[in-house]
């Protein structure tokens, strides 16, 4: 195991060493050490998380009507957040999980569904894997090791990943043209590096990434100036900084994101 550590909150942090066991995936392992309470407000951003609960109390989900996006009988042990998730806050007690970030297009290959499915929602991970999401759980909770639980589950990935559809190449292109850009791009230049059509870049988009072209790069955007904001950056300079035409243009990015303000997003 690679970087164990234990942060002054009490969490405990446990990172695996080595190449991820599946290209666009990045896991890390937390344990409460202290028995608070987990109350984590979802942020939309260009990964799609997946969280496999392994302590005693499942996780609960309020989408912010107070209605569980989860069509599980019971509040889920684990959960994916979507690329860009509507308001909705994950809670829980002796939290014990693996975290997964995945790109676009692993979890494309991995998840089982269409992204469009998961567009603005957090799901119950069972709802998409199934069984193999109950025995991969009880594997897990059964090892004490978190390098065991790292392999395990990087050995339950490529299994899935070998049988999963690949991204095509001119939409990972795309994205990954989104994301080095930080956000600022115009899709019909998007659409000429692929020779493709606006329309046909946005149906073949939207399918495998689960968002239109120019919301995928506001998201990117958006992330990038959520970052700046939470460290301590001033929101003038940020909209300067990430081409946002003006602190306002900012501002209204953040509401439809985060529903919040650019001031109020700087604490969380």
């Amino acid at each position: 195991m690679h970087n164990d550590e234990a942060d002054e909150s009490g969490w405990e942090v446990a990172r695996p060493g080595g190449a991820p066991p599946v290209a666009g995936v990045r896991m890390a392992g937390f344990r409460d050490r202290v028995g608070q309470t987990l109350d984590l407000r979802v942020l939309p951003q260009p990964t799609v998380v997946v969280v496999i609960g392994l302590g005693n109390d499942p996780f609960t989900v309020d989408d912010g009507t107070g209605r569980r996006p989860s069509t599980s009988p019971h509040p889920t042990p684990s959960l994916v957040a979507s690329l860009s998730p509507g308001p909705a806050r994950i809670r829980g007690r002796d939290v014990e999980c693996i975290e997964m970030c995945l790109t676009p297009g692993a979890a494309y290959a991995l998840l089982g569904v269409s992204p469009l499915e998961l567009e603005g929602t957090v799901v119950g991970l069972e709802d998409l894997w199934g069984r193999g999401e109950r025995q991969l759980r009880e594997r897990l909770a059964a090892a004490t090791a978190w390098q065991e639980r790292f392999t395990l589950v990087g050995e339950f990935l490529a299994r899935r990943a070998a049988r999963g559809p690949a991204m095509t190449p001119e939409v990972a292109g795309v994205w990954d043209t989104i994301v080095a850009n930080g956000g600022r791009v115009r899709v019909d230049d998007l659409a000429a590096s692929c020779g493709w059509s606006r329309k046909r870049l946005r149906s073949r988009f939207t399918a495998q990434i689960g968002l239109t072209p120019k919301r995928a790069a506001m998201l990117v955007r958006f992330d990038e100036a959520a970052r700046a904001l939470r460290a301590g950056g001033n929101a003038a300079d940020v909209a300067l900084a990430h081409g946002y035409a003006d602190q306002s243009h900012l501002h209204r990015d953040v509401r439809a994101f985060a529903g919040c303000t650019p001031g109020a997003l700087a604490g969380v």
